[in-house]
């Protein structure tokens, strides 16, 4: 079963329609895993008697399913499900109980998924390292304490991980704010999760656990039912450990929903390409022209060695295949950071006026003042540090006095980046850039912590996964090879707008060549 667990879709897919594994035996194998990694953090609801019941009516209908039915998935904790607990890993919403489902996680459900829990997440999806949760921090799997192994692309294990002696004290942390999301598919405990990615939300966890990650284009997939962070950034998200497995996942999310203004309809050459994504053969053909540019403003001198190896690596092997691979210039890619520090917290500000204590969230009991009196009580123990500090920034920012200087300078340094793309994209007819995921392989937590002391080195950290997100494009991230340390690193590809089935394709094509191996976690 942990060989299943730390398999693709259709590796399971095949065992279910062989009668080899029942749907319900595959759900139990993943709740049990849930209990395996709880000193992770990933989780913070478990559906043990719905997520069985759904996959014992599987196993009554029988075989002839469709591929994603009575394949587990887990969903971010600020995603709205009706009558669940959804939390956004705050206070201010610790009781919140929604009166409807997400969009995404309703084409899911009818697609015959079955979600077995609610993943931890950074406070209102505010933070980069996992580790600012009213529920605690998220741990990353990998040399976390808990048994496993690697295992080659033929299934043959490599090695045993070494578990390091501080892991209880001193653990990698699993980034952030989609963390819990990202620990649940590396761990085995899902196929397939849900995330939100704002500026490197989905991107940077996952790429910090070694599995796939994907940020499509801004409206592909509904925002219905994602409590807002930045309603002009944020975006639905999925994770997986396998390219073909996106796919899947992202082909049953797609598509125009009149409950969201910004959506849109597919257009058919991405469903065909998301369709087609089990055929590698025409990869071969297409490979030899095919343009991918290097962004030299995603280098920087505080990037680790063994990131920039990893990326000069990739780049030769995409460059002896056939592909022309070229040096690339974003010139207001240095600007992403201020521009994002800017927008996110203006509409952070404006968006988290409604958590008031009256129509939404926490409540101080106690004699009331005045109304002021009665918001300032009820935000002050609602919300932590980290929101209350975007809160009063974003209100500085939309000061009278402030908005030319501040807040309309980023929308046109928004619109700079936006236009770097498409002359990439249309005018120099790149077709893909490369890039780096962070600036150095996973942190330590007192690591983290001591990064986060510097501002400016922080902000730095995550400067390779903002403009995607700027300019609305889709970006996926994939594991590359392990660090010195045994960790993960990753690089990303970004594309022209809703090119996630091309995107895809090419990491489906590059990971037969790399053979990253997968971690598998051993039942105890």
């Amino acid at each position: 079963m942990d060989r299943i667990l730390s398999g693709s879709v259709a590796q399971a897919k095949q065992a279910l329609q062989a009668g080899t594994l029942s749907y319900v035996d595959l759900v139990k194998a993943c709740l049990n895993r849930m209990k395996q990694i709880e000193s992770l953090n990933a989780y913070v609801t478990a559906f043990e008697e719905t997520s069985v019941s759904a996959a014992a009516l599987n196993d009554v209908k029988g075989k002839q399913q469709s591929l994603l039915c009575g394949i587990p998935f887990a969903v971010k904790d600020n995603f709205c499900m009706q009558g669940v607990r959804t939390t956004c890993a705050s206070k201010m919403l610790y009781d919140y109980h929604p009166p409807y489902t997400a969009t995404v996680v309703n084409r899911l459900l009818r697609a015959g998924m079955i979600a077995v829990g609610k993943t931890n997440m950074e406070e209102f999806a505010m933070g980069a390292g996992g580790v600012m949760s009213f529920n605690g921090a998220i741990k990353n799997v990998w040399k976390s304490g808990i048994p496993q192994h690697l295992v080659s692309c033929n299934d043959e294990s490599i090695s045993n991980v070494k578990d390091p002696s501080e892991c209880e004290t001193d653990w990698y942390v699993a980034g952030g704010s989609s963390g819990g999301s990202a620990v649940a598919v590396a761990s085995g405990s899902c196929f397939a999760a849900l995330g939100s990615d704002t500026g490197g939300s989905v991107r940077a966890p996952a790429s910090l656990n070694g599995i796939i990650g994907m940020k499509p284009s801004y409206g592909l997939l509904s925002r219905h039912g994602l409590i807002s962070l930045v309603n002009s950034l944020d975006t639905v998200g999925v994770m997986a450990r396998k390219a073909e497995d996106v796919a899947i996942v992202l082909l049953a999310m797609i598509g125009r929903d009149k409950l969201d203004s910004t959506s849109v309809d597919a257009p058919q050459e991405l469903v065909d390409d998301l369709k087609g994504l089990h055929d590698c053969s025409n990869w071969e053909t297409k490979k030899t022209n095919l343009r991918i540019g290097l962004p030299k403003e995603y280098f920087s001198k505080e990037m680790h060695p063994e990131v920039v190896d990893a990326w000069d690596s990739v780049a030769g092997i995409l460059s002896d295949t056939g592909m022309s691979v070229e040096v690339v210039s974003q010139p207001h890619a240095d600007l992403a950071c201020p521009c994002y520090a800017v927008l996110n917290t203006a509409e952070v500000a404006s968006n988290f006026a409604r958590y008031d204590g009256l129509e939404y969230g926490l409540r101080i009991p106690g004699e009331t003042v005045s109304t002021n009196h009665l918001y300032a009580s009820n935000r002050a123990a609602g919300f932590g540090n980290i929101v209350k500090g975007r809160i009063l920034t974003g209100n500085y920012f939309l000061l009278k006095e402030n908005y030319e200087e501040y807040f309309e300078k980023a929308l046109k340094i928004r619109r700079l980046i936006s236009e770097d793309f498409k002359t990439a994209f249309s005018e120099k007819k790149f077709d893909f850039l490369l890039t780096p995921v962070h600036n150095s392989p996973a942190l330590k937590y007192s690591q983290f912590m001591q990064l986060q002391e510097n501002y400016e080195e922080f902000t730095l950290h995550d400067h390779c996964t903002m403009p995607a997100n700027m300019a609305g494009v889709p970006a996926v991230v994939f594991p590359v090879r392990l660090s010195a340390g045994g960790m993960p690193i990753s690089l990303q590809l970004i594309g022209p707008m809703f090119s996630e089935g091309k995107l895809l394709g090419l990491v489906k094509w590059i990971e037969k060549r790399l053979n990253f191996p997968r971690l598998e976690l051993m039942s105890s």
